[in-house]
């Protein structure tokens, strides 16, 4: 069976304290799933069946750092996904709050691009 992109969704993710790239990286990914629908699928019943498949492309800083099985865990449903994390996105100065656990006053800024394949 050949695959075919039925959709390329976009999101962006912002970890402002902790300075935590895969806890931007889970905001992206939910922002980019938060933003679209797709009944056929659903009404269909292609999720049980492995007729559908993601791959999510992400941008971070610190991507080394990102813990892919977390990542799993932003998907709304379990679904077959390929994840692929390369060095981007932003850091943007915030502000310092020691009860947060922060480092710094670096704010991690993640995008992504959630391709859904039928």
């Amino acid at each position: 069976m050949a695959w075919h992109r039925l959709l390329v969704a976009m999101g962006m993710g912002v970890d402002q304290h902790g300075q935590d790239p895969t806890r931007a990286c889970q905001k992206a990914i939910k922002d980019a799933m938060h933003r679209v629908c797709i009944p056929s699928l659903v009404e269909g019943d292609m999720f049980g069946n492995n007729d559908v498949k993601l791959t999510v492309d992400l941008a971070v800083p610190g991507a080394a750092t990102v813990d892919i099985e977390k990542l799993r865990q932003a998907l709304p449903l379990k679904m077959d996904a390929e994840f692929m994390v390369q060095e981007g996105g932003m850091k943007a100065k915030g502000v310092v709050m020691e009860e947060l656990e922060d480092k710094s006053d670096d704010m991690y800024i993640a995008v992504a691009a959630v391709t859904v394949w039928v």
